[in-house]
């Protein structure tokens, strides 16, 4: 359980604005890809500010720091010991990151003061906190060209992460961020009722760096094929999904109010969403989890309400023996939950000839 919801808060982060930028993969030592990834942690320990906001709670589904093995990196890009890299693939993403097609749309103009005095009450609440997470969801990812011996210097705990591992995470999060920001913005299109802020309007250019950037992750994975075509990366992109799926719908499901704000069921969003990015993934996954199987939303609710009862026994003034007792079968029921879950029959998939993303596809 700890493991998967571990592996899951990946599932949390973005990767963005990647050259020009803190965050980015470059050419480095003559073309070679050099990669450091790292999530910032949610909370510290000290103590709050008079007047500051609570900090986040150190849970499983909590964002960690992630470290990787830089000397593995180094050699599955290197132009040469892997001759047979298509570096061109590579060259051609970086150049649509360097021209940053989104680098002067986001502006703020009068029309955000304006919407956000009308916001009040209990939604204006609800609504800061959705900001505040979407913002450190966005700056908790980053990628770094520092060496080896320079992050060795940072002081903090980190988990370690594969290469492998890496790529089919970020992969599902940044296809998992685009079908969410899109879906939000054409369900506001269509009910401008509900645009309850401006920058709603701008989900449309925004999702589509976070096309980008899983276009990016596809092409690493595709040139390396032996994190794609055996039983073991079939078992492996299987469980990326499930943590990725998991972790969205029980992190949402503790936010409907949100969701209901803007017009949406939190539920219906989150499978739609589900079932969109499971068909993107297909494309370059070697298995992904039949989402469309009525029973794996069965299964996701009853997780929900497991988890409830986890965060209802947490915020209770019982014992902390008793609790611990108390949660064994919760835990024991979750457990059990996923595993049910990933054991259901995969849809097998994928394809290392997979074609460039074709937008059509996707409008």
């Amino acid at each position: 359980m700890a493991a998967a919801m571990s592996a899951a808060s990946v599932g949390n982060v973005k990767v963005g604005g990647f050259l020009g930028s803190s965050r980015g993969f470059q050419a480095n030592r003559g073309r070679n890809i050099v990669f450091s990834r790292k999530i910032m942690a949610s909370a510290t320990k000290e103590a709050p500010r008079k007047g500051a906001k609570e900090a986040m709670k150190d849970t499983l589904l909590t964002p960690r720091f992630y470290t990787t093995d830089f000397d593995e990196m180094e050699q599955l890009f290197n132009t040469e010991i892997n001759k047979k890299l298509n570096m061109e693939e590579f060259e051609a993403l970086v150049a649509e990151f360097k021209a940053d097609y989104n680098q002067t749309h986001f502006v703020r103009n009068p029309e955000f003061k304006a919407a956000a005095d009308k916001i009040t009450g209990p939604m204006r609440k609800i609504f800061v906190e959705f900001l505040e997470r979407s913002c450190t969801a966005e700056s908790q990812g980053f990628c770094s060209t520092r060496s080896w011996e320079e992050g060795s210097r940072v002081t903090r705990k980190y988990t370690f992460f594969k290469p492998q591992f890496i790529f089919y995470a970020t992969y599902l999060s940044e296809k998992i961020g685009y079908w969410r920001y899109i879906t939000i913005y054409r369900h506001l299109k269509a009910n401008p009722d509900y645009q309850l802020y401006p920058i709603f309007k701008y989900f449309e250019n925004w999702c589509q760096d976070e096309n980008r950037h899983g276009d990016f992750f596809s092409a690493l994975l595709k040139a390396q094929p032996q994190f794609l075509n055996d039983w073991k990366a079939k078992l492996w992109a299987r469980f990326f999904c499930l943590s990725v799926y998991v972790t969205m719908y029980l992190n949402d499901c503790q936010r409907t109010a949100f969701y209901e704000g803007i017009g949406l069921d939190t539920k219906d969003f989150d499978m739609h969403v589900i079932i969109e990015t499971n068909k993107t993934t297909a494309r370059i996954f070697p298995a992904v989890l039949d989402v469309e199987n009525p029973a794996f939303k069965e299964k996701l609710d009853e997780l929900v309400v497991l988890n409830q009862k986890l965060i209802a026994l947490g915020d209770s003034t019982t014992p902390a023996p008793l609790k611990t007792l108390q949660r064994l079968p919760l835990i024991a029921g979750m457990v059990s939950g996923i595993l049910s879950l990933y054991l259901m029959t995969p849809v097998e998939s994928g394809s290392l000839d997979c074609v460039d993303f074709e937008p059509q596809v996707v409008y």
